[in-house]
């Protein structure tokens, strides 16, 4: 029985799978590809429930965006599986996510609608400029220190809003902000989510995120500040709500553009950054410290971000989570098909995961924004031309509660700090082009 299970198993991955994902190339199996698509799958679950908590405050049905937050990471997962063979998960980025609420919706004061017509219009572009190889030439301009900065941003950006969502930070007429009601028992128990999330990553506990949450929410309930679901298993919610509800005629405005400028840029960075640290981690760098296929994961990503707007949620990235799988051992697409699966499978588990309270999903930002603090070592500070752009960027993002206004200063701030300092060489052609759009913006 046992030589006919493993005849079979042979078979298997000789056939259509093998010729489809070239497991035997990739030094893999059906099995441990399974096993990685589950890991990835439990490890950057936390988006079913953080993503729908953030858009639902622009404005948008929290149960449609849970539906719509599913099946953009089915969709773009399995592009991205079939497409480049990569076992990379997808899902509404989070940064972008909080681009869209805060910046675009509550800062900027356009609709949800509005900001869901310029996220699509940030994906053709997105589409276009991998398309016609323009994205290399985006990101070879941009000085390292300031991609680092980016992300560190992002993460600033994450962690104040977990901050506030666990509100352990709250608003304060004299200091803006202040420290929140520590009698408080959601405060309470949104910092000991902190503190068990932080453990379980430190072990290496997979779905640490989700474990934590889950945590939150059971102590939520014994201490009656959480409600019970109303059952386990439905039927999707419907995503009638949000699908396909652009208003474009709100976002032809020359006001919505740096948004549309700010999702590119993060949607750029985010997957170059991504694409580069899951591809090392995968062993897809050439002699030369290439990706290989760059242009298949990148163009998969960008058809992504498109789809997502169309479906109702931001935007759509590969998540750095997949590193997970990649640890199992996956390496091809198919881990990419079981990722997908997962998701299309937890469609059915709606009615729990839409009733987590918001100081459950406040830990995961929280955590999330600490571990996109690690390029901060890699940036000289010691030079100040390259430690004045970084801060400003930095500051600026998590002040302005922009990150378009951190980006902005960031790039124009080197561009002249580099100019004034007899370092001109240093700055690449297309930065000047790109500060000066950024300019031009602020003007307008």
């Amino acid at each position: 029985m046992n030589n006919l299970s493993k005849e079979s198993v042979n078979k298997t991955e000789g056939g259509l799978l093998e010729k489809i994902f070239h497991l035997k190339k990739n030094n893999t199996n059906v099995k441990t590809e399974i096993l990685a698509g589950i890991t990835t799958f439990f490890t950057m679950a936390y988006i079913l429930v953080v993503n729908p908590d953030i858009l639902s405050q622009s404005g948008m049905d929290k149960s449609a965006v849970f539906t719509a937050t599913a099946l953009a990471s089915v969709v773009g997962t399995v592009i991205m599986a079939f497409l480049a063979n990569y076992p990379f998960g997808m899902a509404p980025g989070m940064g972008l996510n909080a681009l869209f609420t805060f910046s675009i919706c509550l800062g900027m004061n356009f609709s949800w609608q509005t900001a869901l017509a310029a996220s699509f219009i940030e994906g053709i572009i997105f589409l276009l400029l991998s398309v016609f190889k323009v994205r290399q030439v985006i990101i070879d301009s941009i000085p390292q220190s300031l991609k680092h900065a980016i992300s560190i941003g992002i993460g600033f950006f994450i962690a104040f809003i977990g901050l506030q969502g666990g509100k352990i930070i709250v608003a304060n007429p004299s200091t803006l902000v202040g420290i929140g009601n520590m009698k408080d028992i959601t405060v309470l128990l949104a910092l000991l989510g902190v503190v068990i999330i932080s453990v379980l990553s430190y072990k290496n506990v997979k779905g640490a995120f989700m474990i934590g949450m889950a945590a939150i929410y059971i102590l939520g309930l014994i201490f009656g500040v959480a409600e019970l679901p109303k059952g386990i298993v439905s039927m999707p919610p419907s995503v009638s709500p949000v699908f396909m509800e652009f208003d474009f005629k709100s976002a032809m405005v020359i006001g919505i553009i740096p948004a549309i400028l700010s999702m590119l840029f993060i949607d750029v960075f985010d997957s170059i950054g991504t694409l580069i640290g899951l591809a090392s981690k995968a062993g897809y760098l050439d002699e030369k410290g290439n990706v290989k296929n760059a242009d298949k994961v990148l163009t998969a990503d960008a058809i992504g971000s498109a789809v997502g707007a169309c479906l109702g949620t931001s935007t759509p990235v590969a998540f750095v989570e997949s590193a997970s799988g990649i640890a199992e051992g996956g390496r091809t697409g198919l881990t990419g098909i079981v990722i997908a699966g997962m998701f299309l499978l937890s469609l059915f588990f709606s009615p729990i995961l839409t009733v987590i309270p918001g100081y459950a999903t406040a830990p995961v930002l929280i955590v999330l924004g600490c571990i996109m603090m690690e390029p901060i070592a890699k940036i000289d500070f010691s030079d100040i031309t390259e430690a004045v752009p970084v801060f400003l960027t930095l500051i600026l993002t998590l002040l302005t509660y922009s990150i378009t206004d951190g980006l902005a200063f960031g790039f124009i701030s080197y561009v002249l700090i580099k100019l004034f300092t007899g370092r001109a060489k240093e700055i690449p052609k297309a930065l000047y082009v790109i500060s000066a759009l950024f300019v031009i913006l602020f003007a307008i």
